[in-house]
């Protein structure tokens, strides 16, 4: 008997995996399970969800558990475990202490849910997706990162405020790293189908692109405590949705790159067409000369990290 709903796993039940199973619910894409290592935490919190059913007009069920044998069939996993960054914390700092959650994490999809489509929000995001690729065994297309939907979401949202027009007309466009070295692309993000290097100034543009790169570091200052997790969640849930529903979405996301932009073995955000298999197709824009030396510089570094500090 084939399964009526499809079924969605969240790793860490945490304020990203928390924001993240909730919209999942807000979209009606089927039964999410929350796994935390405090089972406590993650029941608590399904539980939470589960009585706002009639609210949201939402039959599925939220169940939470400590226990990897209950995110078996899972048609995607949801990745957001692991220490979020702190006041003054780069998110390579975090890299030995989230490596480790990553290869318990990895193993325990790979046993329970080894048909899933893996999606990656844990921190550093580029370096801890080609991690658990690694860790899993999975094809690259079934692993991918949660990065540029982030990043293009909150440059979408300072290009708009700069335009004076709503954020559904603009579509923004950012590659690279998720982190200080990504790639904003100003020629490939427009406002009504406006290049916005028709609309802003060069100064305004430069400012927009600088404060995308240090849109999670500017939260993490603004909340002390903590970092982002509503955007965070919501663009998972929205990648989630788009391989649940093998929606093709063209959207930018890290994926592993075999000479695609003169990089190879390594996670970077490229804009991908997401779909029920993944990662089904990279696409590869005609950068310019700055641009395409950027996001080369941007793949390099998380190169060496690898090698430095993961071995690989």
């Amino acid at each position: 008997m084939s399964k009526l709903r499809k079924k969605i796993a969240v790793i860490g039940a945490g304020n990203v995996g928390a924001t993240c199973a909730f919209v999942l619910a807000q979209k009606k894409l089927g039964d999410i399970v929350l796994l935390d290592i405090y089972e406590g935490f993650a029941k608590g919190k399904a539980l939470d969800m589960s009585q706002n059913g009639q609210v949201l007009n939402y039959d599925g069920t939220v169940t939470g558990t400590s226990n990897y044998e209950d995110i078996a069939g899972a048609d995607v996993v949801v990745v957001t475990s692991g220490f979020p960054r702190q006041p003054g914390m780069t998110r390579e700092d975090l890299i030995a202490k989230n490596a480790s959650i990553v290869k318990q994490v990895g193993e325990g999809i790979k046993h329970h849910a080894p048909d899933s489509v893996i999606i990656m929000v844990t921190n550093p995001l580029d370096l801890m997706t080609y991690h658990m690729q690694k860790v899993t065994g999975f094809p690259a297309h079934r692993v991918c990162g949660q990065a540029g939907v982030l990043d293009s979401a909150r440059m979408t949202h300072f290009v708009a405020k700069a335009v004076g027009c709503s954020e559904e007309d603009v579509q923004a466009m950012v590659l690279g790293g998720h982190g200080d070295t990504m790639v904003p692309l100003p020629r490939f993000t427009t406002a009504g189908g406006i290049a916005i290097t028709h609309l802003l100034s060069s100064d305004q543009i430069s400012a927009i692109c600088q404060r995308t790169a240090s849109g999670g570091g500017e939260i993490v200052k603004l909340l002390e405590r903590g970092s982002a997790f509503y955007a965070p969640g919501s663009a998972a849930a929205v990648m989630a949705e788009a391989v649940l529903n093998d929606r093709k979405r063209l959207i930018p996301a890290s994926a592993l790159l075999t000479g695609q932009y003169g990089l190879t073995d390594v996670y970077i955000g490229v804009p991908v067409i997401l779909g029920a298999n993944g990662i089904e197709r990279i696409i590869e824009l005609e950068l310019n000369d700055d641009e395409l030396s950027s996001l080369q510089s941007s793949g390099k570094f998380y190169q060496s990290q690898l090698s430095e500090i993961l071995g690989y």
